[in-house]
């Protein structure tokens, strides 16, 4: 199991630092997850924060776009250093295009989904995917609790990428904590967000390790 703490939860005015915390406690990957309180009913930071961030790590950035056009700014986060950018099928932008120019740009396209969302929206899409993203609980806000009734759409996508000898990688974000990581990791998740249960612990890298050993 990969896991990706939620930068989302972390202290802001030591963004950086924090970065570098969670760096040399064993996190895999960042999770930047930007919203532009339109397509979610919530505000974060865009691409000249995750420019200034990129210094402070050589994890890869995995950018989750929660916003209504991100066709529009795929651009401005690969400049910025995205290694990964997800971005929802129920955005406004053209699905096909906006993984296009994610792979045009060399950075790994994922999608994402929604809870209400169904899994087979992601199915046409699979060959030129790296990962997708479920999202286990509604996009906007962490602290939300775990929507164990997601994982069907992750055994889905994962039966259909085998079945198809897709390497594409399942990751799933919102809820992760030590009583649902197993939960995530039976289903075949890869990679788990986690944000209060990494960010929410005074011991960092014991958070992370105990997130890990859960899953084996």
């Amino acid at each position: 199991m990969l896991i990706a703490p939620s930068l989302l939860s972390c202290d802001f005015a030591r963004f950086g630092e924090e970065i570098e915390r969670v760096d040399k406690a064993g996190a895999d990957i960042m999770h930047l997850d930007i919203m532009d309180g339109h397509f979610v009913p919530n505000l974060t930071f865009g691409a000249p924060v995750i420019k200034k961030l990129r210094k402070y790590t050589d994890k890869p950035f995995d950018v989750h776009l929660m916003i209504s056009e991100p066709y529009k700014y795929i651009d401005d986060f690969c400049d910025a250093g995205a290694d990964i950018i997800s971005f929802h099928t129920e955005s406004d932008s053209d699905i096909k295009k906006t993984i296009e120019k994610i792979k045009e740009r060399g950075v790994k396209p994922a999608l994402a989904i929604k809870p209400k969302t169904p899994f087979d929206v992601v199915l046409p899409y699979l060959d030129d995917l790296y990962m997708v993203l479920v999202m286990t609980v509604e996009p906007g806000f962490g602290g939300q609790s775990f929507m164990a009734d997601m994982m069907p759409k992750v055994e889905k996508i994962k039966e259909e990428c085998k079945r198809r000898n897709l390497p594409v990688l399942l990751e799933v974000d919102g809820g992760i904590a030590k009583d649902t990581i197993a939960c995530a990791s039976k289903s075949g998740v890869d990679i788990c967000v986690a944000g209060t249960a990494v960010f929410g612990e005074k011991d960092v890298e014991k958070a992370i390790k105990d997130l890990k050993d859960l899953c084996e």
